[in-house]
Formats: structure tokens, C-alpha cells, sequence
């Protein structure tokens, strides 16, 4: 034996028999550690099939299992300045936009659509916790804005799924300024007797639990997600004494009354078409899935009185 047998040729051997591996075929749960696979993870919808844990899922992945047969139509949002305080950290604000959108192929951290879910009509907004921590921008407040003049010009209800760090601070006091502007916004939806439904998944913090996401008629929480204003390490650090285990999760508010429901993702959209019909007024729906609406054909207009009467006399007209 020498080099050649014992060192070149299994070097070449490896090089000809290297497969390439995809590298995002498997997740692992942050919660329990398990390797699992990526279409089991998204069949579930993003939750772990074996500690239940909800990791985030995107608004479009969210709708097209929420609507019925995931067909929806997108809203449009007006556009802000791009970079109105000309914000620059570690990066200019535009650069990390950019990097933003690259990431997640959106242009925003909301996404507002109109669709029909057991075969109820209504407005959706989400929060893409992914887009720059889902943080709440001009962008965020036109968003909600414009899902709540759609809803109350279509007289349809507004589904809104929260998941941010907060306001964005590249934006500074215009940020802040989105949370009485969001307010109003819900304003219009409850003046016109419209529901109004907040979903609020992993994490909501900041100035949107201020604003928007705790003004709604029905509010729903994912299980276990982080739902509070200041961050359970800021609160210990200041106050120097240890928190109550789960506080500030969605089953320990649930417990002091500020949600109304806990429900699974696998769960939430029965649970929508429910809570949506009800408040409505209208009959339970058909649960399960359901295929994508169909336009009703266009039927013909009733004659009028003249072109009836001389219909039924010339029926009655012997022959």
C-alpha cells in the first residue's frame, strides 16, 4: 500500500460520489429539538408535530390555508416615503428594506387581502414577523387603513393577524404616529357595525399591543405566544423580582381576561367562519374545506309590468 491507493484514490472516489443536499429540506423545532421534514412542517401549517409548538408562518401561507380554496385577492396599499427621516445605523434604511424584501419576496411586513372563508366574505390583514420583525411603519398603519375603508365600503367584517416587535424605529415619531392613526381606522369598522377580530400569534409587543391588535370585538390568542407592551427581561430587570412562570403568554392572559379564546392553528379557521358568522348574524356554515367561490351566473332582468301583462295574454288568447 501507499499514498496513491491510501490517499488520492479515496480522495477522488469522494469527489465523484458527492451528492449534493438540499440544506432547507429539514426545520428544527426551536422549542423541542426535533428534526422535522419541511413538507410535514408546512402540511401542518408551520406547527410541530411533536410538541405542538407554532413557529411563524408568512400571510400568504396563512391565507391560502385560512380562505377557501386559498383563493383571495390581494388589497392595495398606498405607498409612503421610502426613507422620510433619512435613517442610518449599522445600514442606510433603504439598504435593509431592500435586504427585507429580498428575504421574504414581499415589499412589506402586511399583507391585506379579501376572500371568502365558509363562504363568508371578509377582509384579512397579517403581520409577516420576518419583514424586519413585522414592526409597525407607515407602511403597517396605510395597511390597516385601507383593509378598514375596504371593509366598510364592502360591508364585510376584518380579520386582522398580528406579529411585530413593535414600531420601527427607522421611522421615529412617524411610526408612533401609526398606532392613533390605526386607531381611528378600527373606529370606522365599529360607527359602521362592522366585527372586527384580532388574532394575535408570536410574538406582539410593543406599540401595536398599544394600538390596534387589543381593540377588537372577539380577540384570539395562538398558543403560547408572547403578547405584551414591555418584554417580560425588561420588566424583571426593572423591577429586580422573578415573573410568574408563562406570564405575559397567551394562556396566562387568557386566564386574567384579556383574551377571549386560545385556539390551535390547525383550529383557527373553523373557529373564524364560527365567531365571524355569529357576530354577522348569520347561520352556521358548512365547516371542512372548501373549493375556491364561483361567480354566480348573471341571470336575466324581470320584464316589466307592460311586457308581463302582454305575456299572460297572449297565453290566455285562444288558438
Amino acid at each position: 500500500m501507499n499514498w496513491i491507493s491510501n490517499y488520492v484514490r479515496p480522495k477522488i472516489n469522494s469527489l465523484f460520489s458527492r451528492r449534493e443536499t438540499p440544506e432547507n429540506l429539514w426545520t428544527k423545532c426551536p422549542e423541542c429539538g426535533t428534526m422535522l421534514f419541511h413538507r410535514e412542517v408546512s402540511d401542518n401549517l408551520n406547527v410541530c408535530t411533536n410538541c405542538d409548538h407554532h413557529m411563524p408562518i408568512t400571510p400568504r401561507a396563512r391565507f391560502a390555508a385560512l380562505f377557501d380554496g386559498g383563493t383571495f385577492a390581494e388589497v392595495a396599499v398606498p405607498e409612503p416615503l421610502a426613507d422620510p427621516l433619512q435613517f442610518r445605523d449599522q445600514k442606510r434604511y433603504p439598504e435593509r428594506m431592500r435586504a427585507a424584501q429580498r428575504a421574504t419576496g414581499e415589499k412589506e411586513a402586511m399583507l391585506v387581502a379579501q376572500g371568502e372563508i365558509g363562504r363568508t366574505p371578509v377582509i384579512c390583514a397579517a403581520q409577516d414577523f420576518s419583514f424586519m420583525g413585522g414592526s409597525m411603519g407607515m407602511y403597517v398603519g396605510n395597511a390597516i387603513i385601507a383593509a378598514a375603508e375596504r371593509a366598510v365600503a364592502a360591508n364585510l367584517p376584518l380579520i386582522l393577524f398580528s406579529a411585530a416587535g413593535g414600531a420601527r424605529m427607522q421611522e421615529g415619531i412617524l411610526s408612533l404616529m401609526q398606532m392613533p392613526r390605526t386607531t381611528v381606522a378600527v373606529e370606522m369598522l365599529k360607527e359602521a357595525g362592522l366585527p372586527y377580530i384580532v388574532v394575535l400569534t408570536h410574538p406582539t409587543t410593543g406599540g401595536v399591543t398599544a394600538s390596534y391588535a387589543m381593540l377588537g370585538d372577539v380577540h384570539i390568542a395562538e398558543p403560547n405566544a408572547l403578547i405584551c407592551f414591555a418584554g417580560p427581561r425588561v420588566i424583571e430587570q426593572t423591577i429586580r423580582e422573578k415573573l410568574p412562570e408563562g406570564f405575559q403568554r397567551a394562556e396566562y392572559l387568557l386566564d386574567h381576561g384579556m383574551l377571549d379564546r386560545v385556539t390551535h392553528r390547525g383550529r383557527m379557521r373553523d373557529e373564524l367562519i364560527g365567531i365571524t358568522r355569529m357576530l354577522l348574524g348569520l347561520p352556521p356554515a358548512v365547516m371542512g374545506d372548501l373549493p375556491a367561490p364561483v361567480e354566480a351566473p348573471e341571470l336575466p332582468a324581470p320584464p316589466d309590468d307592460a311586457e308581463a301583462k302582454a305575456g299572460d295574454e297572449a297565453k290566455a288568447a285562444p288558438r
